[in-house]
């Protein structure tokens, strides 16, 4: 059994301690945000946050995300009625086409957010997310979506 910290609970999974996370996430937790696609921790559908820092949970494996780590997903930001300001955002702009990278898109932009408190630039934010990929063609949505999170809070 390997315990872990996910979206403020405590869970123990029967797995593999060398099962990547995302599996755990998915499968075990019934976690939906993190996406499965490439698998290689290249295309960023994946991220969640590892104690604050994005990660791919593709390539993170169960062990490294045990407690005391804490892992927050999609799930563990906001909810439908209190939405987490990047998740008000994306809906303002109108960021998601088909929705496949953009909880890996929030994800790493709430890593990027906790860690730029003022001044974040539309570089700052395209930098950022360079290596989340979408194929839909969101990308100018999705920057002006982090920025308007960004101004709500205070960064």
């Amino acid at each position: 059994m390997v315990r872990l910290t996910v979206n403020g609970r405590t869970a123990e999974v029967d797995a593999d301690p060398s099962t990547p996370l995302i599996y755990v996430l998915r499968n075990d937790l019934a976690l939906n945000g993190p996406k499965l696609g490439c698998a290689r921790g290249q295309c960023g559908a994946c991220t969640v946050l590892l104690d604050g820092r994005a990660v791919r949970a593709c390539s993170t494996r169960l062990a490294d995300a045990a407690v005391p780590h804490v892992v927050t997903t999609l799930e563990g930001l906001g909810t439908p009625e209190r939405p987490h300001p990047l998740q008000a955002a994306f809906i303002a702009e109108q960021a998601a086409q088909c929705g496949y990278c953009t909880s890996g898109m929030i994800m790493q932009a709430a890593a990027l957010l906790a860690e730029t408190r003022e001044g974040l630039t539309e570089a700052q934010v395209a930098e950022a997310l360079d290596h989340n990929l979408c194929r839909c063609g969101t990308q100018p949505r999705v920057v002006r979506a982090v920025l308007r999170a960004a101004r709500q809070q205070g960064a």
